[in-house]
């Protein structure tokens, strides 16, 4: 019998389509361990996706004819993580948060302003750093019952920084998730406080290259991504 995932409408990132780093913990769920998601074209919402095993740690996701996504397993995701931003520098950070209001990611689940049940992750530039950081406490629904959050929302939460750490000041373009590899390393845990923080790794034209991760507050890296953000050729 074919496999079947579908994204609810809540888990938005654009207006009209699902939010990058949850749907790439979605198909990632169905490839098992550390894993690499490539976002072919933008995931419908309340729609059933097929979902196809290529083979051992291989799946791809269409609808109809459309390939959507593709996720592989990674067997490392060789990321350096700069010394750990705290929650007090974290707090001031996020007063810098430069998200808008209005736009296409305004009701963003994750990082919408616009949004009451946004998850609050806006992340602003950490003084003296060249990186963004936000705290997050992850509230009980975002758990399973031993209150360790569920992978979903960890990736949700390491993708949103990562446009506002490689477009830190200037302009602020249009610019999508097209690849994220992410990996767990401890359990996040469910009304505590941590900080999510992202920093620029490269940038190659239209194609921006970070990397995030989700830290304890006293300091500990939980969780580790790195992200492809890539600005549609007609921002050029």
């Amino acid at each position: 019998m074919a496999e079947i995932l579908s994204v609810p409408s809540r888990f938005n990132g654009p207006l009209e389509s699902g939010h990058g780093g949850y749907c790439s913990a979605v198909v990632a769920s169905y490839v098992g361990g550390p894993a690499e998601v490539t976002l072919r074209s933008p995931v419908p919402l309340e729609t059933a996706l097929d979902v196809k095993r290529e083979g051992e740690g291989t799946v791809r996701v269409l609808e109809g004819e459309t390939l959507v996504a593709e996720g592989s397993l990674t067997a490392e995701l060789d990321i350096e993580v700069p010394e750990p931003v705290g929650l007090e520098e974290a707090r001031a950070a996020k007063a810098r948060y430069r998200g808008s209001t209005e736009g296409l990611f305004s009701h963003c689940f994750v990082c919408g302003p616009a949004r009451q049940d946004a998850l609050g992750v806006f992340a602003g530039i950490v003084e003296g750093r060249e990186l963004v950081a936000s705290p997050w406490t992850p509230p009980e629904w975002t758990a399973d019952e031993a209150g360790e959050v569920s992978p979903e929302y960890v990736w949700a939460v390491m993708d949103c920084p990562t446009y506002f750490a490689v477009y830190r000041d200037g302009e602020l373009p249009t610019s999508f998730l097209g690849r994220m590899a992410a990996r767990i390393d401890a359990p996040v845990a469910a009304g505590e406080e941590h900080v999510v923080m992202s920093w620029p790794i490269s940038a190659d034209g239209r194609k921006q290259h970070a990397g995030a991760a989700v830290v304890s507050g006293s300091g500990d890296v939980l969780a580790v991504a790195r992200a492809l953000m890539i600005e549609p050729r007609e921002n050029l």
